[in-house]
C-alpha cells in the first residue's frame, strides 16, 4: 500500500515540496528527519485539540499517533499540530463559559490558518470536548480537502453506591447540597469517583450527540466514535482512519462530498433519536454554512419534529455512551432509523462507500435496553423540539427527552434576570416562584459575548426539586446535561433587540413543545410600544481582544453563530489552488 504512487500535480503540498525553487522548503524538511521519499507524498495533517484542561482531551496526544501510523501505511506524510480547546465542564458557571462557542470558531480558524500556511492536501483531525468537535468538522468543510473525524471517545461512567454516575450527577448534588440535602462529606465523596477515566462527558450531552453526528454525517468511519477513550482499541479506529483518508485523497472525495444537505439530514435524525444536545440546532447549521448549505434551526427542528426518540441515553435516559457502544453504536441505531425510511442511503461517507452499503454490513439488531426497535420507540417524537411565537421569531430550542406529554406546556409569569449570575444567585436563595417562567437574557452570541451554557442555574432548581416546578428561557445556551422545562437560543437575542429584551416581570408567557409555541401574551402595539423605548443592549465588559472581535463579528444562532459569510462567498477553493 505505501508502494502506491500519487500525482502530486494537483495536490496543495507541491507548493513546498516539488521544484528547483523549494529547495529552502525541502531543507526544513530534512532538519526534521523527513525522507526524500517522504517529501514526495501527500502531506496529512493529523489535528488535535490535545491539552491538559480535562479529561476529554488528555488521551489525543496518544491517539494521533495511530492516525499518524495509519497515514504512513496508507503511503502519506502525517504532520502533526495541535489547536486549542475549551472545555465547558471546566467553564461552567463563571466568566469562563463566555469562551466556550467562541472557541468553535478559533479551532475552525486556527486549522483553517495551520492547513492553508504548510500547504497540507488532506485532514485527519481529533477532537474530544464540546465545541472541538463542530470547530473540527467545520475546519474540514471550509477547506474542502479529503478529510476524516476521529472522536477522541467518552469518560467511563463512575460507581457509588452501586449505581452509575456522571459530572452531571456532581452539578445535580451541588443543588441539592445549597437546598440542605446533600452534606459535605457526600459532596467530597461524589466528586472524586463521578469521573474515573481520560474521555468526554458519558451521556448524551454535547460532545457525544456530536461524536454521533460526525459517524451519521459520513466524516467519521462508521462505529468509531463509540470506544472509550482508555480503551486500546481506539487505536485500532485511528490506523483505520488514517489509511482512510489517503484512500480519500486518491479518489478525490473531499469534505463537501460527503457533507451534503442529505448528510445534515441524516445527522440531525440521529440527534434526534437519540436525545441528544440541543446544542446540535447551533452547529449542524454552522458545519452547513461552511459547505454553502442553507440548514438553519428551522430546518434542524423540521427533522427532529417527526423523528421517534428510542435511544434510552442520560440525561433524559439511564444509559451512557459506553452502554451505546456495547450495544452496536451509531451504526445500529441509523440501521433502526433506516428501518422506517429516515436515512438517506446515498450519501457518500469516509470509507468511500455510501451509507446505505455501510449499513448493508451491520448484522447486530437493536437490543430493546439501550437501543428500542424504531418502530417501539419510548416516544413518537424526538427528543429535541424547535419553539416559534412572538417571542421567538427566529426561534428556540428544547430537550424534552424523558419528559412526559403533560409536562411539555407551561404557563407562567415572567421572572426577568439580566445575566445568569443573577439567575444563579436568586435560585440559591430561592428568590422566585412555582410556575414561574425564570428569563435569563443578554447571554447571546453577540449579547454575552459567548453565547454561555446555564447548567450551574438549571442544575441548582433540579437539586431543589423545582427542575419540574419552573420553566427558563435564555438567548443564551443549555448544556447537553441540562434536564427540565430548558428552552435556549432564542432568537433575536436581547443585544440585537429581539423580544426577549423586551419582556417585563409578570409578562405572561407560553412554552408549548407539542405545538412548537413561544409566545408572550403581548400585541403587536405593545411590543413595538416597547422596542421603541428599549435603550439599547446591555453593555459589557469586553470592549477588547477575542471576545469583542467575536461578538462584532458573529450572527444570530439561528443560522449556527457565525462569524463569516461562508462558502456562498468563495471565489477561492483552498484545495484547487
Amino acid at each position: 500500500m505505501k508502494n502506491r504512487q500519487f500525482d502530486k500535480s494537483k495536490l496543495p503540498s507541491r507548493h513546498v515540496t516539488e521544484g528547483p525553487a523549494r529547495a529552502p522548503h525541502r531543507s526544513y524538511f530534512y532538519a526534521m528527519g523527513i525522507s526524500e521519499a517522504e517529501i514526495h507524498q501527500p502531506w496529512v495533517g493529523v489535528a488535535t485539540c490535545w491539552n491538559e484542561a480535562a479529561p476529554c482531551n488528555i488521551a489525543l496526544n496518544r491517539q494521533a499517533q495511530a492516525v499518524k501510523q495509519g497515514v504512513k501505511v496508507g503511503g502519506g506524510t502525517p504532520r502533526e499540530f495541535t489547536t486549542i480547546t475549551v472545555t465547558d465542564g471546566i467553564a461552567m458557571g463563571h466568566e469562563g463559559m463566555r469562551s466556550s462557542l467562541a472557541s468553535r470558531e478559533a479551532i475552525a480558524d486556527s486549522v483553517e490558518l495551520t492547513m492553508r500556511g504548510h500547504c497540507y492536501d488532506a485532514l485527519v483531525g481529533l477532537a474530544g470536548c464540546d465545541k472541538s468537535l463542530p470547530g473540527m468538522m467545520m475546519a474540514m468543510v471550509r477547506l474542502n480537502v479529503p478529510s476524516v473525524f476521529i472522536y477522541g471517545g467518552s469518560i467511563l461512567p463512575g460507581r457509588l453506591n452501586g449505581q452509575d454516575v456522571t459530572v452531571q450527577d456532581v452539578f445535580e448534588a451541588v443543588g441539592k447540597h445549597q437546598a440542605g440535602n446533600y452534606s459535605d462529606a457526600e459532596l467530597e465523596i461524589l466528586e472524586r469517583v463521578a469521573c474515573p477515566s481520560a474521555g468526554a462527558c458519558g451521556g448524551q450531552f454535547t460532545a457525544n450527540t456530536m461524536a454521533c453526528v460526525s459517524e451519521a454525517i459520513g466524516l467519521a468511519l462508521p462505529n468509531s466514535s463509540g470506544a472509550p477513550a482508555p480503551y486500546e482499541s481506539r487505536d485500532e479506529y485511528g490506523l483505520s482512519s488514517g489509511v482512510a483518508v489517503m484512500n480519500l485523497i486518491e479518489k478525490n472525495i473531499r469534505a463537501r462530498d460527503v457533507v451534503t444537505r442529505k448528510a445534515l439530514e441524516n445527522a440531525a435524525r440521529v440527534v434526534a433519536c437519540t436525545g441528544g444536545s440541543t446544542n446540535a440546532g447551533l452547529h449542524l447549521p454552522a458545519i452547513a454554512h461552511e459547505a454553502g448549505i442553507d440548514f438553519d434551526l428551522f430546518d434542524v427542528c423540521d427533522i427532529f419534529k417527526d423523528t421517534p426518540y428510542f435511544v434510552d441515553l442520560k440525561p433524559g435516559g439511564q444509559f451512557v455512551a459506553k452502554d451505546l457502544y456495547e450495544a452496536g453504536g451509531v451504526p445500529v441505531v441509523m440501521k433502526e432509523l433506516r428501518k422506517i425510511g429516515l436515512i438517506h442511503e446515498d450519501c457518500i461517507t469516509a470509507t468511500g462507500r455510501t451509507m446505505g452499503e455501510e449499513l448493508d454490513l451491520i448484522t447486530r439488531e437493536a437490543d430493546g435496553r439501550v437501543i428500542y426497535p424504531s418502530a417501539a420507540p419510548i416516544t413518537a417524537t424526538g427528543g429535541v423540539v424547535g419553539l416559534k411565537g412572538n417571542l421567538a421569531p427566529d426561534g428556540a430550542i428544547v430537550k424534552v427527552a424523558g419528559m412526559k406529554p403533560e409536562e411539555q406546556a407551561f404557563t407562567g409569569p415572567a421572572r426577568v434576570f439580566e445575566c445568569e449570575e443573577d439567575a444563579f444567585e436568586a435560585v440559591k436563595k430561592r428568590d422566585y416562584k412555582e410556575g414561574e417562567v425564570l428569563v435569563i437574557r443578554n447571554e447571546g452570541p453577540a449579547g454575552g459575548p459567548g453565547m454561555r451554557e446555564m447548567l450551574a442555574t438549571t442544575a441548582a432548581l433540579s437539586g431543589q426539586g423545582m427542575g419540574k416546578k419552573v420553566a427558563l428561557i435564555t438567548d443564551g445556551r443549555f448544556s447537553g446535561a441540562t434536564r427540565g422545562f430548558c428552552v435556549g437560543h432564542v432568537g433575536p437575542e436581547a443585544a440585537h433587540g429581539g423580544p426577549i429584551a423586551l419582556l417585563q416581570n409578570g409578562d405572561m408567557i407560553t412554552l408549548n413543545a407539542i405545538t412548537g409555541e413561544l409566545s408572550v401574551a403581548l400585541s403587536d402595539e405593545e411590543l413595538a410600544k416597547r422596542k421603541a423605548e428599549w435603550k439599547g443592549p446591555r453593555k459589557t465588559e469586553y470592549a477588547s481582544g477575542a471576545l469583542w472581535k467575536y461578538a462584532k463579528l458573529v450572527g444570530g444562532a439561528r443560522k449556527g453563530a457565525v462569524t463569516h459569510p461562508g462558502a456562498r462567498a468563495e471565489t477561492h477553493v483552498y484545495m484547487d489552488q
